[in-house]
């Protein structure tokens, strides 16, 4: 039965203790009874209950005290001068948390009385007067049960009186301490806070699959990529930026050679070549997976997007803002339907805009003027209600369609944008050899910082990547691959094997033992976390 907040009041928790039994444990930390009322609760809850009766009766400490029987009995039986009188045996309660005990079970007869309409209204008159009044409660509970006499408002019809009184009882054991009633699943909650600790403490969990209970948990290095399992040579010149569709069965490629490839990740975790996607008369910057993996957007360097279909390799459309504009980057919305660009007028009178557009290339809204700075990433996080614009020296979040928006600002120059799976954190490469981590709905002035890497001159991309994005990988100036865990400042793991700069790395959203990374020696490098044959494709 729902009733309104202000009906219940409320009181602190006070009081709540009990003298300590026997202990257990190397440190003494475990309380006996309180583990073996843990365990039988458990066993009742996973239908052991044979097992749960004979460990209650062979220990001889029962999953609940006498109280707690006896309260629900009286309750479910309307014996209320019983429940009170129970309440008040109740050990370690806190007078405030007995006066709302009291009030509870006094406020479910008297909903009950006006339940039974004219013949109960005098006796519930009796109840709110003589019982409830006079409890050292929030007065507005009493107004509020007081109007109810009139408007009859959460009062308790006969036939509803069963499921009342299973509600009531339920309400009690809240007030009550722990001890009283065992939270529902104490157990399964311990071990999984123990096991989720010994994860988060864990440097190299990646793969989430490899956790047991029969030994406390530790990962290997080996679990994460290291190993470079496969060299693609598909471009014949720098490779500056790849990427993972959101289905990770797909890898594009762009390079300053004019060219996209896609490959197609096979079984085995090896790549085939699926497309050589040709048309762009300048070096392609970058492309964007839709959200659905069916299409792909490519830009060239100051050329207009080009809209591939990943079936068929055909270009669907190609298209950039109207008049004299070129376009400097973009990303998806969610359902595939919308883009959103940023770019820059080539004429005299120059000047940003940012735009979305449909699949037509169709304008659909457009921001521009002196307060829109020249952009150099941006995102959409993965529902929809936020845009995140990066430009030289500050990180842009603006709510959509049209809510607040926010700025971060940066000391050096910003080279790239990442975003979480989630949408809940990003980061950006900055000039000054950092990356830095800032929370999307958190105001924050100090974000999280990871070092290690080279990068000065040129744009580095990272990303973030493996089991629920608990690493963060990033392209280097010194030909290597850096790889972080979250909230670490300094590598976990360096990867050797590329001959010239790093460009951008990409972790593979369904398989996190897979990494790629694009350098400027024409090459992609697949790296697996398992002993993989080295191949050349």
């Amino acid at each position: 039965m729902d009733l309104p907040e202000s009906s219940v009041p409320h009181a602190d928790k006070v009081g709540q203790a009990r003298p300590a039994p026997r202990r257990l444990g190397s440190r003494g930390l475990v309380d006996r009874e309180e583990l073996l009322r843990v365990i039988a609760q458990s066993l009742y809850s996973l239908g052991y209950r044979k097992a749960a009766a004979a460990l209650e009766v062979e220990s001889g400490v029962p999953l609940y005290p006498a109280e707690h029987d006896r309260l629900l009995l009286d309750v479910m039986a309307g014996r209320w001068d019983a429940c009170v009188e129970t309440i008040g045996s109740v050990a370690g309660v806190s007078n405030a948390d007995r006066a709302v005990a009291e009030f509870l079970v006094w406020r479910g007869h008297y909903l009950e009385l006006l339940g039974m309409g004219d013949a109960g209204l005098r006796r519930a008159r009796e109840v709110l007067r003589r019982r409830i009044a006079p409890l050292r409660i929030d007065r507005r509970c009493v107004h509020w049960l007081a109007r109810a006499m009139v408007s009859c408002e959460g009062m308790v019809a006969p036939e509803a009186v069963v499921q009342s009184r299973i509600a009531l009882f339920l309400h009690l054991v809240e007030v009550f301490p722990p001890w009283f009633h065992l939270p529902s699943g104490r157990l399964e909650h311990l071990v999984e806070s123990a096991v989720t600790k010994q994860v988060e403490s864990c440097i190299y969990h990646n793969l989430p699959d490899e956790i047991s209970l029969f030994e406390d948990h530790k990962c290997h290095e080996e679990q994460i990529p290291s190993k470079c399992a496969q060299i693609l040579y598909g471009h014949n010149n720098e490779v500056w930026f790849v990427r993972f569709s959101n289905n990770g069965n797909y890898l594009a490629s762009s390079s300053s050679d004019c060219t996209a490839i896609i490959w197609k990740v096979e079984k085995d975790d090896m790549l085939t070549k699926k497309h050589c996607l040709k048309g762009h008369q300048n070096p392609i910057s970058f492309v964007a997976w839709s959200p659905n993996d069916k299409m792909l957007l490519t830009c060239g360097n100051g050329e207009s997007l080009k809209l591939w279909n990943v079936d068929t390799s055909e270009c669907n459309l190609k298209f950039g803002g109207s008049g004299d504009y070129t376009i400097t980057t973009c990303a998806w919305f969610p359902n595939s339907e919308k883009i959103v660009c940023a770019g820059y007028d080539l004429g005299a009178g120059s000047s940003n805009r940012i735009f979305t557009c449909d699949l037509e290339g169709k304008e659909l809204e457009v921001w521009a003027g002196v307060r829109i700075p020249k952009l150099s990433d941006l995102a959409v996080t993965p529902d929809g209600k936020h845009l995140i614009c990066v430009s030289s020296n500050e990180i842009w979040i603006r709510e959509l369609p049209k809510g607040r928006e926010w700025r971060i600002h940066e000391k050096q120059t910003i080279s790239s944008l990442s975003l979480s799976d989630d949408g809940q954190s990003l980061i950006v490469n900055l000039n000054s050899e950092e990356i830095h981590l800032w929370k999307v709905h958190r105001s924050s002035s100090v974000p999280e910082k990871f070092k290690g890497h080279m990068q000065g001159k040129f744009v580095i991309r990272s990303c973030f990547g493996g089991s629920n994005s608990l690493f963060i990988a990033s392209g280097s100036e010194d030909s290597q691959v850096y790889i972080w865990k979250r909230h670490l400042e300094t590598p976990i793991k360096v990867l050797h094997g590329h001959t010239m700069i790093v460009n951008c790395v990409s972790w593979n959203p369904t398989r996190p033992q897979m990494l790629a990374s694009a350098s400027d020696d024409h090459t992609v490098r697949i790296w697996l976390a398992c002993k993989t044959k080295h191949t050349n494709s």
